[in-house]
C-alpha cells in the first residue's frame, strides 16, 4: 500500500511540475520541429539547479523583518562562487520558504547551504532537481 502511494504522490508531483514549468526554457519543452538548441543560446552546459525547502530557526523568525535584505545580502555574497538565487518564494505551511537556486557543482552547492546554516536562521532541506534535457540523458543510461 505504501509503495502505491509513494507512486501516486510522485506521478502527481510530476504532473504539476509539467504544468507549473510548461513555458520554462530549461524544461526543453519546444514544439516538435523546433531547434532544442535554440533554448539555450550560447552555453555550453546547465548548471545544476537545485530547490531548498526552508525553515526559520527561532533566530530567524524574530529577525523576520530583515528576510528579504538578508536575501539580497546572500545572493551578492555567493554569487561570487558561480551560484544564482533564479527565485525565492516565502511560503505558508510547513516551510518558511522556497528557494531555486544554480550552482556550479554539487559541492559548492553543500558549501553556500551549509554556511547559510551557519548562520543561524535558518534550516533547510534541498533536493537536486534535474531539467527535461538532464533527465533523457540519465534516462539513456538506463542498463
Amino acid at each position: 500500500m505504501k509503495t502505491k502511494t509513494t507512486g501516486l504522490i510522485f506521478a502527481l508531483c510530476f504532473v504539476g511540475m509539467a504544468f507549473c514549468f510548461a513555458d520554462d526554457p530549461q524544461m526543453n519543452t519546444s514544439k516538435s520541429g523546433e531547434s532544442k538548441s535554440k533554448l539555450i543560446v550560447g552555453t555550453d552546459k546547465v548548471k545544476p539547479t537545485y530547490i531548498s525547502l526552508v525553515k526559520f530557526t527561532e533566530k530567524g523568525i524574530q529577525n523576520a523583518r530583515q528576510t528579504t535584505q538578508r536575501l539580497a545580502d546572500w545572493s551578492a555574497k555567493v554569487q561570487s562562487m558561480g551560484v544564482t538565487i533564479k527565485q525565492m518564494y516565502w511560503t505558508l505551511g510547513e516551510y518558511d520558504q522556497v528557494c531555486i537556486f544554480e550552482a556550479p557543482d554539487d559541492e559548492t552547492a553543500a558549501s553556500v547551504l551549509l554556511a547559510a546554516d551557519m548562520l543561524g536562521n535558518i534550516r533547510s532541506q534541498t533536493m537536486r532537481a534535474f531539467t527535461a534535457a538532464e533527465m533523457d540523458k540519465i534516462l539513456a543510461r538506463i542498463p
